[in-house]
């Protein structure tokens, strides 16, 4: 049933959750691109405002009272560290896969291809560009963004609105977290990598074996293919860990909240 606004405490925890839910639209992928005009964004946060607001009150009323909900700057602060936190868990696992993209153009010798970003708007290489879109699309595909809006309607009932959380020890979690980033990059373009190491490798050994060869008129063409080979291989692996995205996403959140809750 709709939220009773002139019930105690209604409209302090409409407000507060509007917070909560603009925090995770700010950062979390595809809802946060810049492509989707503002007025989009906008309604989606008062859609989603609206239809969890009766849960939100709900896990308020049973923390406490909700008349004693107020709006003050440690309470602003706080839902909006929450949402950030509810997207920046998934922000950060499409930013792994990015910075695999990062990796495997440095890899393939790629570095002076970029273009300009739509999503970001920014200017970023090719293969780091394709890599992002491939993971906000294997997320789509497992219904990661739905798991994003269950994971915000939970957390109003374990963090209820107007909850005081550890600042601190939340934003340490979350550095953790993103410390993890480049490790699954580097694991995501693994096979890039040492696919070009190989190459490399080999064409120093044909330039041994055969020196009246111009290797420099091959070496550039083959790393280019070689590279585009295992970057398949690599976006295979990739895929296959984004199946279980949900399984990753809920231990990235536990990660944070438990820092929060702490």
């Amino acid at each position: 049933m709709p939220l009773d606004l002139f019930a105690p405490g209604a409209g302090s925890v409409a407000v507060l959750l509007a917070l909560r839910v603009g925090g995770l639209l700010l950062v979390a992928p595809f809802f946060s691109a810049r492509t989707i005009p503002v007025a989009i964004k906008t309604s989606l946060l008062v859609v989603l405002a609206i239809l969890l607001a009766p849960v939100a009150y709900a896990g308020v009323t049973a923390a406490g009272n909700p008349a004693l909900v107020a709006i003050t700057p440690t309470t602003f602060l706080c839902e909006t560290l929450v949402g950030i936190a509810l997207g920046l868990g998934a922000a950060l696992l499409v930013g792994a896969v990015e910075t695999a993209g990062d990796l495997m153009t440095t890899s393939i010798g790629l570095s002076g291809a970029a273009l300009f970003d739509p999503l970001n708007g920014a200017s970023s290489n090719v293969l780091a560009q394709l890599c992002q879109m491939f993971a906000v699309t294997v997320m789509l595909a497992v219904d990661g963004h739905l798991v994003m809006l269950d994971a915000l309607a939970e957390s109003l009932r374990a963090v209820p609105v107007g909850s005081s959380v550890n600042v601190r020890d939340g934003l340490a979690a979350l550095v953790a977290s993103g410390a993890h980033l480049f490790v699954l990059g580097l694991r995501f373009a693994a096979p890039v990598v040492a696919a070009s190491i190989i190459g490399n490798v080999a064409l120093g050994l044909l330039t041994r074996v055969a020196p009246q060869l111009n290797v420099l008129t091959i070496a550039f063409p083959l790393q280019i293919a070689v590279g585009l080979s295992a970057t398949v291989a690599a976006l295979a692996f990739t895929a296959t860990w984004l199946t279980g995205w949900t399984g990753h996403y809920a231990g990235t959140i536990e990660t944070v909240f438990a820092g929060l809750l702490r």
